[in-house]
């Protein structure tokens, strides 16, 4: 066992104290509204596209300092942000794409979510055949049942486990809350590995070694490209964790991937618990922006159901983003990240791997 220590500062924190925290919330003032929806007017003067939506066609002028200040908070600070105050109903979807795109570009710089060239995804309850609609992977006959496609998992009729997304910051934007359910739970990675390191140090080390991940629903393909990444990761003193349970457990039905060694499953298992222990549940209203460093936050959420005859239908756009001032990560997250320098664009999935 190697001799490993606390990673101390703002992203160590325990959802208890953030659950009261004002830290990482910030609101819209009416100004800020008025010059979002003039940058929407000058773009849709120039007849820009959403999906070409950038700083230029979309000028901020006055919330640039804020949202550098967002970014700052995101690298630096505790690793999240809900902006709030956006009065998403004024806008037909088109238009209220077009401003989370800018108001994106602003913060990052949106990345490929999918290999079929996603830039927003649409995050809402995909219907019950939809694991045929975008791929699925079968269990074993023994085991039983299938693993989902991210698209799959979006179903109302359980919960999303904690995991992290394939790019520096996520951002979600909730235009319609579900009829009931649908929280979503926030967790700090860095408080995980810490609270670990304190109660079983023995089983640290495991996750710093290479544990087999699925690309599955995700590149196309992707079941059959099984790719080798720690969970747990520092450099220059930054940590990073890149996790998902379903990827995990689909890699583990290749029969080339190394199996799990027993450290290796207890530490995830023991993950998982410290991810629910640790963890604060939150409700994102109509007009919040949320933004999660994924090097630092672990995200899920409860399951929801909807009422689509009141207006109650879960949706959430949501938006991939390489930062500009991202954190270096170790040598061998190449094989996810494609490049791992600090402030380098990377993350999302590359469209060559659609070939």
């Amino acid at each position: 066992m190697t001799s490993r220590k606390s990673v101390l500062g703002a992203c160590a924190w325990h959802g208890a104290e953030m659950a009261n925290s004002r830290r990482w919330i910030r609101t819209l003032e009416a100004a800020d509204i008025a010059e979002i929806e003039a940058a929407l007017r000058s773009a849709q003067a120039q007849g820009v596209p959403w999906q070409e939506t950038t700083t230029e066609n979309f000028p901020l002028d006055r919330l640039r300092a804020r949202l550098d200040e967002i970014a700052d908070e995101l690298e630096e600070g505790c690793g999240m942000v809900k902006l709030r105050g956006l009065p998403v109903e004024r806008y037909e979807p088109l238009a209220l794409r077009q401003i989370w795109f800018g108001l994106g570009s602003h913060v990052g710089r949106p990345v490929y979510q999918n290999f079929r060239g996603e830039l927003m995804r649409e995050i809402k309850d995909e219907g019950a055949d939809v694991g045929e609609r975008y791929g699925q992977l079968k269990r074993d006959q023994e085991s039983g049942g299938v693993f989902l496609s991210s698209y799959a998992r979006t179903l109302s009729n359980g919960p999303l486990r904690f995991h992290t997304d394939r790019c520096d910051v996520v951002g979600l934007l909730c235009v319609r809350q579900a009829d009931t359910g649908g929280r979503s739970l926030l967790c700090s990675s860095v408080a995980v590995h810490n609270e670990m390191l304190r109660r079983r140090p023995d089983l640290v080390d495991a996750l710093f070694e290479n544990v087999y991940r699925s690309r599955l629903g995700e590149e196309k393909g992707g079941e059959e490209k099984p790719y080798p990444l720690p969970i747990f990761g520092v450099r220059e003193g930054k940590f990073t964790s890149h996790y998902s349970l379903t990827y995990i457990e689909a890699a583990q039905l290749r029969p080339e991937v190394p199996r799990l060694t027993a450290a290796q499953s207890e530490a995830l298992a023991l993950l998982t618990e410290l991810a629910k222990e640790l963890s604060f549940e939150m409700t994102l209203e109509p007009g919040d922006m949320q933004f999660l460093n994924n090097h630092v936050i672990y995200h899920a959420r409860t399951p929801f159901t909807d009422d689509a005859a009141a207006g109650r239908n879960r949706l959430l756009y949501r938006i991939w983003l390489t930062m500009p001032n991202s954190r270096a990560l170790p040598a061998g997250h190449e094989v996810l990240w494609r490049n791992i320098e600090a402030g380098v664009p990377r993350g999302g999935i590359a469209q060559a791997d659609a070939d």
